[in-house]
């Protein structure tokens, strides 16, 4: 696999186009900005997975228009280059926003091929607010504490019990944190990358983001030009729609993905005995969130908690087999206790989840205007909903506190960019979390960029998740430069890996690397 990822302009690039390279002048690190360099203190933080690991914290303003200020501590992970050939930083983001990122430069160092990886300072980092950076936001902890209310309000007074929750969540936040909600957002995250690249004493870096990852870095893009050496975005936002707008295109993305999932399991009756005909058992499904709704599976795993859970399988289909090992042992078996498994792996929040939910809000409440007015939401969702019943509701409430943020947003800043060297896009064709439409458009946006599409795939993240096709791309481009090019849409184009087989056939149901990586991810991007 490493080895077809090395290749020169294989035969992927071949077929879609041609490849380009940037001169190595281009390439090439330029002069670090020693007179801004802050001397980083790495110490060893080795695990088992990355036994190179180092951490450090690096001081930044809350406010970057008041650098003398209040400072913050971000956490910062490394992984050193070795190799006599240095290309700089490489900066990681696994995207949220509220994701940390400090194992993910572990993981991408280790998941690169080792000659590429040996060229780059591998640099994870928690944003502000996130894990192990300080202050680290915990609006109202347990917060997603089960069982909670049905997601879809058939009656007032489930309406009314969601929307307290909502209301409840933005003003602990407000009361807590009043005083870093206004820069808990992706610009001042974005102006963070800048103080990372010049206390690690770089001229320019290199950024490689997913999901959310994407819009931080085309933000730092947007901002600061010509600091960009390298970028990469995997799952890729539509700037153009951020936050509402977004997440209503995401209901009906996931209520297909979610019907991909059951039609999979309809595949494999002879394992999961739920039935040959897709409809069929997606009425089994929505059987079993009712029954859920009366009596909740082990006390713990009522409708919504039904819907955390299986949300996942929309973002991977490697979780599918243990997802659907769980419904056909609840509707066949009458037992509970795979389900409760599957919540508790899936879809329980523990208290680094509520640090990421909380962060999450902020972003995206403070980033962007949402309607104030609930009458709108209630309209949009149940719109939404008589297309989308998955996940539309539960994604309402997700959200819901920002009807009632105590921040007022900006208008969101425009991505557009002539002045970059080109970029490179990884984009799936099924993609719910962060739809296809959101490649292409960021493709326009940036000249000069090159989109690779996995077609075929319903999966968010898929670079260094066992497509060879996709990551023979990357590692050109972190190699010397190299993009393809091409006619069309997409500048080249590689199939999807082939779809799960049940665990019950002892077959490998994903890559080891596709199952590490999604964890690191996480969900709701």
């Amino acid at each position: 696999m490493r080895k077809r990822a090395v290749a020169l302009c294989g035969a992927a690039v071949v077929m879609a186009g041609t490849c380009t390279a940037v001169s190595a002048e281009a390439s090439a690190p330029r002069a670090a900005d020693t007179a801004h360099a802050t001397k980083l203190a790495w110490k060893n933080c080795a695990t088992k997975d990355y036994p190179v690991l180092q951490c450090a914290s690096l001081e930044v303003p809350l406010d970057h228009s008041r650098p003398d200020g209040r400072q913050i501590t971000l956490a910062l992970s490394r992984v050193p280059h070795t190799a006599s050939t240095y290309q700089g930083p490489l900066l990681v983001n696994p995207g949220g926003p509220g994701g940390s990122g400090l194992a993910l430069a572990g993981f991408v160092a280790s998941s690169l091929p080792k000659e590429v990886a040996a060229q780059y300072d591998v640099i994870g980092f928690d944003p502000r607010g996130v894990g192990a950076s300080r202050p680290a936001l915990d609006c109202e902890p347990g917060h997603f504490a089960p069982v909670r209310p049905d997601s879809v309000p058939t009656s007032p007074a489930v309406e009314k019990a969601n929307l307290a929750r909502a209301k409840s969540f933005a003003d602990s936040c407000r009361k807590k944190y009043a005083h870093l909600l206004p820069y808990i957002d992706t610009t001042s995250a974005a102006r963070d990358l800048d103080a990372i690249r010049q206390a690690l004493g770089a001229g320019r870096l290199n950024y490689f983001g997913y999901s959310y990852g994407t819009y931080l870095g085309a933000v730092y893009a947007r901002l600061f030009p010509e600091r960009v050496r390298r970028l990469v975005l995997d799952s890729v936002v539509d700037p153009t729609d951020v936050w509402y707008d977004a997440n209503q295109y995401q209901n009906l993305a996931f209520n297909d993905r979610h019907r991909a999932f059951l039609a999979w399991v309809a595949r494999h009756d002879e394992t999961y005995g739920l039935g040959t005909d897709p409809e069929r058992v997606e009425v089994k499904w929505y059987a079993m969130r009712a029954a859920l709704a009366k009596k909740p599976a082990g006390g713990v795993v009522g409708p919504a908690e039904l819907e955390d859970t299986y949300l996942p399988a929309g973002y991977y289909n490697g979780y599918w087999p243990s997802l659907a090992e769980a419904f056909a042992a609840y509707v066949i078996d009458k037992n509970v206790g795979p389900l409760v498994t599957a919540y508790e792996n899936f879809g329980a929040v523990d208290a680094s989840g509520d640090n990421g939910y909380s962060i999450y809000t902020a972003v995206e409440c403070g980033d962007a205007a949402w309607p104030r007015d609930w009458p709108q939401w209630q309209k949009d969702n149940w719109a939404a909903y008589e297309k989308a019943p998955f996940i539309t509701w539960n994604n309402a409430w997700y959200n819901a506190p920002c009807a009632f943020w105590p921040t007022v947003a900006p208008r969101p800043l425009s991505i557009a960019n002539g002045e970059l060297p080109p970029a490179l896009l990884f984009q799936a064709t099924g993609d719910a979390a962060t739809p296809y439409v959101g490649g292409v458009s960021v493709h326009h946006l940036l000249a000069r960029s090159s989109l690779v599409v996995e077609e075929g795939s319903g999966n968010h993240g898929i670079t260094l998740s066992g497509n060879a096709c996709l990551d023979g791309h990357l590692a050109r481009y972190l190699s010397d430069g190299t993009v393809p090019r091409a006619q069309g849409v997409a500048d080249a184009v590689c199939p999807a890996l082939p779809e799960p087989k049940p665990a019950a056939t002892k077959a490998a149901p994903t890559s080891a690397s596709g199952l590490i990586l999604h964890s690191l991810l996480g969900f709701r991007a």
